[in-house]
Order: structure tokens, then sequence, then C-alpha cells
């Protein structure tokens, strides 16, 4: 069978037939792409022509300048984003070691108290920063300047971290090769203030650095500047500017000049070494590199300079000097029990009259600094209270800079003769009057006889005269017919509360009290018969003027009645006017009080009173070494009456009150034989009920004794 023709004008492919005439579809050699591996380097073998009109390629030489560049550059890009991200991860992992930022808030300043003096002016800051919070705008302009100056001059440019700054600092830092300069701002060194421990640690700067951004957030540069200036540490216990310059310089942070602005900067780069207290050259060299570095920062001119270099700061004599810090203390003493943990900034008003305790504390000063050496006397105190029992004044020792313990109110000594008074109230009470006969003579108590200070005896005496003259035996007597335990009875209900022995020596003030309960006890008879208890603090306030305390009125109680008072008044106004005290006379007022001295000149005091005021004055030595014949009438009674007269300047003139007419006893002529009266050997339960140990009683030189003929002359002696 004859095969099938194709369709016309259709050609079927025929793999194994010769090829058509012209119609060869093999590929030639000169068709085809040669792929072939590329010569090896030294070996024969040429390279493709490039195509026509094209330059020959050729490969950039692998050294030379600028491949050395291209590959440091390169490497150090590589390193840079690997440093980055390294210093983002430590940064990183550091921050999450910090405390949630919800969490973040400024903590509060260490609380102060504001003491202040009845007129509202400052008696001192107390507290762990030692100085008030103060705005920005009510400190000196003179220190905001100088601490931006020298601690960090682009503070109103940077966002907390200054990296400008801090590059400046390591290569200064490399170039003297020791550390000259820190990097931290101010926001970062508030930062390390407010939250974190003072430790030189790669975390901690860390997180110094990521809170002071925070800070920078949150607050304007001026209340960033004013936190700092009110937190850092100016050495010497002195937190923040205002207590750095009254540690310093004495005065507000409102009132620093630019000499002493620059020197409280220049602290801050070594509170303790620079601090004028310890090294006030290197305090001064550190200042002239401040006002320098204000200077080229345009903050001063050479004029300024000038006028500041003339103007040398008048540095403070001693940390803390001044009497008033003696109520400082006594105020932060009682604060606790009054307001209980002190919380916030409080303004603590006191009773306290500014210029007189400043008055006292001069006056304490100058008699010990011209008298102290030839008298052998080293240390004064002095407390004065109103007829309420307010404290006006009260100094606790020769200068508060040298000792803080208060001999005012601390110190228990001897009143001596001080105390005679409330020992002759207890014999009025019992019925004898100013005018009442005792005899002077010697007396003896077993093997205990008092003798008068000048070793003299006047014979018969009234209570009065016995009293203005510090008679030892006639107030031995009184005491031994009283008995010592009304006395102490007595002495409790007008305000001692110090223990007391009851034995007949305590007519003659053996028995320790201090002087601000001694001065308290003579209040009755300077206002009108009651009962004054010391007290200082008037009110608390907050900052704010909210009220955490206010003295609640109370009732004094009736003590002394009229008629003991008037005879009171009667016979301590005759001690100054022509007793043992008239050196403490003031003119134009009414004054009455007693001398005391202890055995051997070891106290001296004077206590008196106006119906203004009631002061009481000690001199003496800590360890109780014995004064050259020194008494109450000496610098007790002046300094008295230099104080009282400086108190009572501009106040109307006011009589003692009480109104005691003389009306002698019946038996006031009459010398009495014996006035007290002679008590077995051993524990007597009788008349004056002390149960405790009574010796023979011996009055008279000749020393013979006699029986008492009946009751009253057994209880108060023939004249009573």
């Amino acid at each position: 069978m004859a095969p099938r023709k194709p369709p016309s004008g259709r050609i079927d492919p025929v793999f194994d037939a010769p090829a058509p005439r012209g119609g060869d579809l093999r590929v030639s050699a000169d068709d085809r792409v040669l792929v072939t591996a590329p010569p090896r380097p030294g070996k024969s073998g040429g390279h493709r022509k490039p195509p026509a009109g094209k330059a020959p390629y050729k490969k950039s030489p692998q050294g030379g300048t600028f491949g050395f560049f291209r590959r440091t550059v390169y490497w150090g890009l590589v390193l840079a984003i690997w440093a980055c991200m390294g210093l983002a991860g430590l940064v990183g992992y550091y921050a999450v070691r910090l405390p949630s930022m919800a969490s973040w808030s400024i903590p509060q300043r260490p609380p102060n108290a504001r003491i202040v003096s009845v007129d509202g002016e400052l008696i001192a800051n107390r507290g762990t920063t030692g100085g008030e919070a103060m705005r920005l705008d009510e400190m000196s302009p003179w220190l905001p300047t100088a601490v931006i100056a020298i601690e960090d001059r682009r503070f109103k440019n940077h966002v907390g971290v200054d990296p400008v700054g801090l590059a400046r600092a390591m290569f200064t830092n490399v170039v003297s090769g020791r550390l000259a300069q820190g990097g931290s701002t101010l926001t970062q060194q508030l930062a390390k203030n407010l939250f974190l421990e003072p430790e030189r640690t790669l975390e901690r700067k860390v997180q110094e650095a990521v809170l002071a951004l925070w800070l920078e957030t949150k607050f304007s540069k001026d209340e960033i500047l004013e936190l700092y200036l009110n937190r850092v540490y100016f050495g010497s216990g002195a937190y923040g500017v205002d207590a750095a310059a009254r540690r310093y310089f004495n005065k507000s942070a409102r009132d620093v000049t630019l000499g002493e602005a620059a020197m409280i900067a220049g602290l801050l780069k070594a509170p303790s070494r620079l601090s004028p207290a310890r090294d006030p050259k290197a305090a001064e060299e550190r200042a002239q590199l401040v006002l320098g570095a204000m200077k080229r920062e345009g903050f001063v001119s050479d004029r300024d300079i000038a006028q500041s270099q003339a103007m040398e700061p008048k540095k403070a004599r001693r940390y803390l000097t001044g009497s008033q810090h003696y109520i400082a203390d006594m105020v932060m003493a009682q604060l606790p029990a009054l307001i209980g943990e002190m919380r916030d900034n409080v303004i603590v008003a006191t009773t306290v009259d500014l210029d007189l305790q400043k008055t006292a504390g001069k006056l304490i000063a100058e008699v010990i600094a011209k008298k102290g050496e030839k008298l052998n006397v080293s240390q004064g105190a002095l407390a004065s209270i109103d007829g309420t029992g307010a404290i006006r004044a009260l100094v606790g020792g020769r200068d508060y800079a040298q000792s803080q313990f208060n001999r005012a109110v601390e110190a228990k000594r001897q009143p001596g003769s001080a105390f005679k008074p409330l020992v002759y109230l207890a014999a009025l009470e019992n019925g004898l009057t100013p005018d009442s006969i005792r005899q002077d003579a010697p007396v003896r108590f077993g093997d205990w006889t008092p003798e008068n200070y000048d070793k003299k005896y006047r014979g018969p005496v009234t209570l009065e005269s016995g009293l203005s003259r510090s008679l030892n035996t006639i107030a031995a007597q009184l005491v031994m017919e009283s008995g010592p335990k009304q006395v102490i009875e007595t002495a409790r209900r007008l305000g001692i509360q110090s223990p007391m022995q009851a034995n007949a020596s305590i007519a003659l003030g053996t028995s320790e009290v201090s002087l601000l309960e001694l001065t308290s006890a003579f209040s009755p008879f300077a206002n009108g018969g009651y009962r004054a208890t010391p007290w200082l603090i008037r009110r608390v306030t907050t900052a704010s003027g909210d009220i955490l305390y206010e003295r609640p009125s109370s009732e004094m109680p009736l003590v002394v009645q009229p008629r003991e008072m008037g005879m009171m008044n009667a016979m301590l106004k005759s001690v100054v006017s022509s007793g043992t005290g008239t050196a403490a006379r003031l003119d134009g007022w009414e004054a009455a009080g007693k001398t005391g001295t202890t055995q051997n000149s070891r106290d001296a005091l004077f206590v008196g009173y106006t119906a203004n005021l009631i002061t009481g004055v000690w001199f003496g030595n800590d360890d109780g070494e014995p004064m050259k014949k020194v008494t109450g009438g000496g610098i007790p009674a002046e300094t008295f009456a230099g104080f009282m007269t400086a108190a009572h300047i501009g106040v109307p003139p006011a009589p003692l009150p009480g109104n005691y007419e003389r009306q002698p006893d019946a038996a006031s002529d009459v010398i009495a034989e014996s006035t007290v009266p002679p008590f077995a050997e051993g524990r007597e339960e009788g008349a004056a009920g002390t149960g405790l140990p009574r010796p023979q009683n011996e009055v008279g030189a000749d020393g013979e004794r006699r029986k008492p003929r009946n009751i009253l002359e057994l209880l108060f002696g023939k004249s009573g």
C-alpha cells in the first residue's frame, strides 16, 4: 500500500532521512555557547576581548590608602552598630532592675522644724537637713548662678545627660592623667541624691542617666534646680543652701553675698575637705575658681568680683552658736510627745522673747569672760518665766558651741539658801508671821551644827530679818518646828519635782533641784498665789498652716493663800532692799528674791521676781570645784538686775501682789529662851510626824537644855 501523502503545504520532519538541500537545522559549532572554566591564574589562556567600544574592566587593588580607609570606615560602622546594640542592651538590663516607672516619685525632703519666737522671729531650724526648704526666687540669686557655673554650665541646654560635657570631661581626664572633671549633670546628681545609693558602679551610672532623663520630662529646669539646691549636701551636716548659709555664715540663704555664694557652690566638689570650718584657705581658693567660672559664663562682671572681694565673707564663729539653741533643743525634745513623728515641715511657735534670750546669753557670757578667771567660775545659767509659767528666756550655759548641756534644766545642783523661802512659807502656814521672833544662836541637831555664813550670831531676830540676812540657824529651827516632811510637801505643791531628803539640812537647800523648777516655785509669790508649771510651745502648724498642736488653756491651781503670799512678798522684798540681795535692786519696780550659796561657794544663785517676770540665775563649775568667795548676792544678783532691767524697758511698773500690814505678835517683844523643842534620840513620830530619826537639839551658846512648858511651845516655840 502506497504511503499517504501529507496535506498540501505540510512538511513533516524526518530525522533519519538526508537533510534537504539548504534546510539543515542542526546547530553549528559557531552557533553553540561554550561553557568553559575561567583560566587559572598563572596559566596560559587569554581573556575574552571586550566588546568593541568598551574599556577593559580592571579590578581595584586590594591595598593602598583608599582601601585602608574603606575597611576602617566599614569595620568602624560595624563596631559602632554592635556597640550601640550592646549599650542599648546594657541600659535596658539595668533599667529593668529599677522599680516600675509608675511608682517613681520625688521622695519627700526630710522634715524640718522651723522654731520661732513669740514674735515670729526665727530661733533655729532643726531636722536632718539643718535648714528650711526655699523657693528659687526666695534665695539669693548668686547661689543658683554660682552652682550652674561651676557644676553644669550647659544645664539650660541638655536633656538631663550631656554628651558634650561628658566627652569634654573624659578628654580632660585623659590629658591630665587624673580624674579632674566629672561628666554628671546637675540633673544626674539630683537623681543620685534622690533615688540611688552613693556607690561608684556602672549600674548606678546607667540608672542615674535613666532617672535624669525621666526628671527632665517631669519637671522644668527651674524646678530641677530648686530641688537640687534644697537637697544637696554641703558638709558639716548641712543639706541645702539655707542650711549651708546658716552653718558657715550664720545667715539665711536669702542674704548670701556673691563671695559667700561662690564659697558655698565650691563645696560641692568635696564638702568635707573644702569646708570653711575645716580648711578656710582651701575653701577660699575654690571660691575664686567659682568666681572665674561665673565670669566666663557672663553671670558676673569684673566690677561684681571686685566688690565681692572687698566684702570678705564673714564666717560663723562656731557651729550653731548662740544661747537660743538651748531653746531649740528643748523644743525638739518635747515635740514628739505633742505631734508624734514629724513627717512634714512644721513651724513651732514658742513663748520665747528672742531679744531677751539674746540679752540673757550675752550677760552670762560677759560675766564669765570678765570675772571668770578671777573668781574661778566657768559656767552660768538663767531661766526666766512669766506668771503663767511661759518661758521667756533660758540659757543653759556660757557657750552652746562649746557645750550643749543645758544647766538650767538638766543639771541638778544644791540651791543653798535660795530654798529657804519654801521653809519660811511652811512656817507661815503654821501660824507664824514675819514679825515672829526666833533666837539666832548656835543650834545643834545631833552631829550637825548649822552656822551662819559670817559665823556670827545676832540673838533674837524676827523671821523677816532672819530671811533677809539668810541666817542658817533660823531656817534650821523652822524646819524642825514644821517638820521636814511638811517642808517637802510645801515644795511639791509649788512645783519642785526633784527627789528631796526629809532631814533638817533641807533648810539650807541640800536637796538638789534644777534652776528652772526652783524658779517656777517662786511664781506664786509673783502671780497672786498660783502654781505656774513652766511651758515653752504655744502652737505647732504645718508649713501650709494646718494646726497640729495648740496649747490648751488650763486653770492654774491656787497653792498659796493671800495671807501667806503677802507675808512672803514683804519678807522677800526686804532681801532686795536691805538684805543679802541689794545688788538685785531695780529702778522703778518692786523686786523681791532670795540669794543662795552652797558650801565652799560651789554654787551661787539668785532667784527673784517682779509682778512681770520670775528669773533665776546660777553660776558655778560643772565639776563642782569651789569658786573664790562667790555668793548669790554677787554676780548672780548683778546678772539678775541687768537682765530684768532690760526686760522691763517700756513696761509700766506694777506692784507685787498682796497687802500685808505689819501686826507684831503679842509675844514679839519677848525673847524666846528656846525656839526648838528637844526631841529624843532615835525615831520620833510626834508633832512633826516625819517618821525620821530626830537627834537632840541644843540652842544657845551654853548648850543648856530645857523641857518645853506646853504643847504650843512644843510645836511652834514660845513666840509662835
